[in-house]
């Protein structure tokens, strides 16, 4: 999220959200971390798409191989492109297009166009490069975030030092997206009863899983087969050297990790600072991703349980105020409104139903800054029957604005997450087999989030990754951030992917919400900002609160 939350989509970022800067009130730095969240489906990538590297890693816990040091002849052309620089959005701000290889097997057989945000370096100091970020998603717009929160939220003295930059992934926002769903149609599918209840309303989702698929695959047949993580990771390779960078300085978050350390396994030799915040675990199969997630929400949920009870205002006080029965009484509530939706005053008409108040909900655990919403919003939905608050957390989530437009968040999430690995469950016969499993990872979601893991299923488009190690031998030392009651990407994937890296160094943030730097942990922020100026890496292990 934002998540996303849901696996069929990324966390946002609401992300569907993210962070904001420090100085941000509450609900300023809720709405940035729901845009550096990532989504319940990130998945692994492969090792470098359809190549005989990518051979190389097909059994799980195989090392993704590193590419040749030496760029091939058949590169050259892209590597040595001029970025043409122009005036965009805010004051200070930089925008430019470069083309990289549609397959970089086959270089010469059609390009994709890459869009890029810059804001120079502000202070008078010499500068220390450019400083790469991505919030996550996949699918979550770099741009949008560079421009909303990373060029005036960071640090000071990072921006003073270095030029800040965001680049667009191939299939997401401004560089040649993935296409799927209308408007209408997007509505429709985010309404999809996730908790079929006969074999009518299974069909009827695994009818919507099917048409979204093959909408994805109507619309955006030549980009589909090349948006792998892989492929993502050698288009930075080539911004890189277009920045006149000898090594790429990095700060990602959420599935922003995953790029980040696929980058560092493929180009060990040119990758600089890089920090990787909520870290994705790419050893794991997608089930497993998911299962995770679905334990990590609940975990997430347990802790707003506990703050919830503390207020007055809390719609979910029981008798005994225990977080087992806070979410009993939140499933009763869903319960109802799988039966009965409720008004939301929708200018589209759109009521609050389960599927996007299970969204709404989720959505608000990738921060804590989110929780008095949350609270507001469960009030209004139980006590007045007013579904608007639950329906705005949802929509925040989806990046649906007041008009009835969806960014392609979540249609690029799905084209990455389902090349990235092959699909969790066959079919509805393995969910079930499944639920007794998520349901126990999570009472409150287990049901949902199961049945969302078919979306990948019926995709066009086959998978080409499986689960691998990184090891990027040869890399300066890489800063792993992992919070431990974090919801998207739960601890031990940081502790996991810390201990593939040859290099890497993982610092932990003991507390709520996704990803850790910039959400007011001086602890965090003074080891972050230390890396990234001075290149002294936190001591192995460091703890913060």
């Amino acid at each position: 999220m934002q998540t996303e939350p849901s696996p069929r989509r990324y966390s946002r970022t609401l992300s569907p959200g993210s962070r904001a800067p420090r100085t941000a009130g509450t609900r300023a730095r809720a709405t940035a971390a729901l845009l550096a969240a990532a989504a319940l489906l990130l998945t692994a990538c492969s090792a470098t798409g359809p190549t005989d590297a990518s051979a190389a890693a097909t059994v799980q816990g195989a090392v993704l191989p590193p590419l040749p040091k030496a760029t091939p002849a058949a590169l050259a052309p892209y590597y040595s492109q001029r970025l043409s620089w122009r005036a965009c959005g805010a004051a200070g701000f930089q925008c430019a297009t470069f083309k990289a290889p549609l397959d970089y097997d086959k270089p010469g057989s059609g390009d994709v166009k890459l869009a890029v945000v810059r804001k120079k370096a502000t202070g008078k100091a010499k500068p220390l490069g450019s400083l790469l970020v991505n919030p996550g998603g996949p699918g979550g717009s770099a741009i949008d975030y560079l421009q909303q929160y990373a060029a005036l939220g960071y640090p000071a003295e990072v921006r003073a030092r270095y030029d800040m930059v965001g680049m667009d992934p191939r299939g997401v926002g401004r560089s040649d997206p993935v296409k799927c769903l209308d408007g209408r149609q997007m509505d429709a599918f985010t309404e999809t009863d996730l908790t079929p209840d006969s074999p009518k309303e299974t069909d009827a989702l695994v009818a919507a899983d099917r048409g979204f698929a093959e909408s994805c695959g109507a619309h955006s047949a030549r980009l589909l087969r090349h948006v792998s993580t892989v492929e993502a990771a050698r288009d930075m390779d080539i911004l890189r050297a277009l920045l006149g960078d000898r090594k790429l300085n990095y700060v990602g978050a959420s599935y922003g990790t995953l790029l980040g350390a696929t980058y560092a396994g493929l180009f060990p030799q040119r990758t600089g600072r890089l920090v990787l915040d909520g870290a994705i675990d790419p050893t794991l199969d997608a089930r497993q991703v998911n299962l995770d997630q679905t334990a990590g929400f609940e975990t997430a949920f347990q802790a707003f349980s506990r703050d919830c009870v503390k207020h007055t205002d809390c719609p979910l006080n029981s008798k005994d105020h225990t977080p087992d029965q806070v979410g009993q009484r939140l499933q009763s509530f869903f319960r109802q409104l799988d039966a009965h939706p409720i008004p939301a005053g929708d200018a589209d008409g759109r009521e609050l139903g389960e599927p996007l108040a299970t969204i709404g909900v989720v959505a608000a655990m990738y921060d804590q800054g989110l929780w008095e919403q949350l609270r507001e919003a469960l009030k209004s939905a139980m006590d007045e029957h007013d579904g608007a608050g639950l329906l705005a957390l949802a929509d925040i989530y989806y990046e649906r604005d007041a008009k009835g437009h969806y960014s392609n968040l979540m249609m690029a999430n799905a084209a990455v997450n389902c090349l990235d690995l092959p699909p969790a469950f066959s079919g509805p016969d393995q969910v079930r087999q499944a639920l007794p499993a998520f349901r126990k990872a999570s009472p409150v979601f287990g049901t949902s989030l199961a049945w969302a893991s078919l979306n990948c299923t019926y995709w066009p488009v086959k998978a080409i990754g499986t689960p691998h190690r990184v090891e990027a031998k040869g890399a300066a030392p890489i800063v792993v951030v992992g919070t431990t009651r974090d919801p998207a990407t739960p601890y031990r994937w940081a502790r996991s992917l810390s201990r593939q890296l040859t290099s890497g160094r993982l610092l932990t943030y003991d507390g709520d919400g996704h990803t850790a730097y910039g959400r007011g942990s001086t602890c965090v922020d003074t080891a972050i900002d230390t890396y990234l100026l001075k290149g002294t890496p936190p001591t192995q292990g460091k703890r913060c609160t």
